[in-house]
């Protein structure tokens, strides 16, 4: 079978093609035949070598990329009781999806509806599963409380502004371009700003009163974060939950007392994704909002086996609007 693969830490030119053995599943493992992948973040951040000493995402050298994919159940291991041979399925958080065949834990491995294309599922899972969380278990958002989702043109925060909005909340939302800018709104942003180089935070004191919003969803990180602190209320809170523009790496917790008394937390999806019943149950949610057009999920691109450089390079540097997909044919 194909693989792409990387053997050291580094930009594109690392990725290798490989033809390697199919593997037979081990004991509370599924081999599904991959029909896509998701192309994401966490895969750059993995080619870079963000995760080589991560507890929480425990992913080695060497390894073949691709950490969300949908296809259909061709095998089953020992003890695998809740899927079998047939059954269509997508995950997340497990790695070895930029294949033909993949070896994933049957307790990641959610159900999908026959409605629901393979495509959408393999776009949807882990952004759908990282806004699920952040708006209901962390946010919890609902009537009379607002927020602001920064990056809101970008694959989780397109998500993100619409489940804000499905619960009830005010958005703000920020973006890099005009052309961004009316992507946030098509998704129902109330209000939608520019970076404007940290003016958005002056923009949204002055549309609050002088208040600020509830909470932050910020996924920029070095570039934006202090900028969240001043657009928050006091004792509000803010999600750092992406660094795409770099790490903050001196922050002193005196800033929060002097920002307001804030709370901030850097949460992960694999510590909202803890069993399969709560997997199964946050893909329910975003599969069904999907199906009955309460959620709306672009296909920025689909590349082929030959074109993953090509596609690390357009995500990398953000000429994408939505999300890119690895079709395996």
């Amino acid at each position: 079978m194909k693989c792409i693969a990387i053997e050291r830490y580094g930009g594109p030119e690392v990725l290798l093609r490989r033809e390697v053995a199919v593997p037979s599943p081990g004991p509370e493992q599924v081999l599904v035949k991959l029909a896509c992948a998701g192309i994401n973040f966490m895969d750059i951040h993995t080619r870079q070598g963000k995760y080589a000493q991560s507890r929480t995402y425990p992913v080695r050298l060497p390894c073949t990329l691709g950490m969300e994919g949908a296809g259909t159940v061709a095998s089953v291991g020992k003890g695998v009781t809740t899927l079998q041979s047939g059954d269509r399925v997508a995950w997340c958080l497990a790695w070895g999806s930029y294949a033909d065949y993949a070896l994933v834990p049957a307790w990641r491995a959610a159900k999908l509806p026959e409605a629901l294309s393979f495509e959408l599922a393999a776009g949807s899972i882990f952004h759908g599963s990282t806004g699920h969380y952040l708006a209901h278990d962390i946010g919890r958002l609902g009537p009379g409380r607002s927020c602001l989702v920064h990056a809101a043109s970008g694959g989780i925060g397109q998500i993100l502004v619409q489940l804000a909005k499905s619960l009830g909340a005010e958005v703000f939302a920020t973006t890099s371009t005009a052309e961004k800018a009316e992507v946030a709104r098509a998704r129902g942003a109330d209000h939608v700003l520019l970076y404007d180089e940290g003016r958005f935070a002056d923009a949204i004191l002055a549309k609050t009163g002088g208040r600020g919003v509830d909470v932050v969803f910020d996924a920029v990180g070095l570039a934006t974060l202090r900028d969240s602190f001043r657009a928050t209320r006091k004792r509000g809170l803010v999600v750092n939950y992406g660094s795409v523009s770099g790490s903050v790496k001196d922050l002193d917790p005196i800033e929060l007392g002097e920002a307001g008394s804030l709370f901030l937390t850097r949460p992960r999806l694999a510590d909202h994704l803890p069993d399969r019943e709560t997997i199964q149950r946050r893909a329910d949610d975003i599969f069904g909002a999907l199906l009955d057009g309460r959620l709306r999920i672009d296909i920025a691109g689909r590349f082929g086996f030959d074109e993953v450089e090509q596609a690390h390079a357009a995500l990398e540097s953000r000429r994408l609007v939505g999300k890119p997909i690895l079709v395996l044919e």
